[in-house]
């Protein structure tokens, strides 16, 4: 599976509009065959910056890149952003989300 996380730098005067404003490209994503998941949440200590972790079966990242939706977030998201956002991107072992070994709850 591919995980890819992503910093989104947004403007001020757009923070607080992020997520109406990057909702078609986040229901278009999520609704590609092989999308497992795709969440946005904003930082607690930088209100300004939204972060993006994503889920892909291996061969599913391609056609995303390759989307027109995504070709329309590479035009529209540049005019709501302070600057380039940043990436990690990781092939990993694995089919999904596991519970974490060293905190149990109940």
């Amino acid at each position: 599976m591919i995980v890819i996380t992503v910093k989104f730098p947004v403007k001020p005067e757009y923070a607080d509009q992020w997520p109406e404003l990057s909702r078609s490209f986040t229901e278009a994503t999520r609704a590609e065959p092989g999308n497992k998941w795709f969440d946005w949440s904003r930082s607690v200590e930088n209100p300004n910056e939204y972060v993006l972790v994503e889920g892909f079966e291996d061969d599913a990242a391609g056609a995303h890149v390759n989307s027109p939706h995504f070709e329309t977030m590479k035009a529209e998201f540049p005019q709501y952003l302070a600057a380039t956002p940043t990436i990690i991107s990781r092939q990993v072992d694995g089919d999904g989300w596991d519970e974490m070994g060293e905190l149990q709850v109940g």
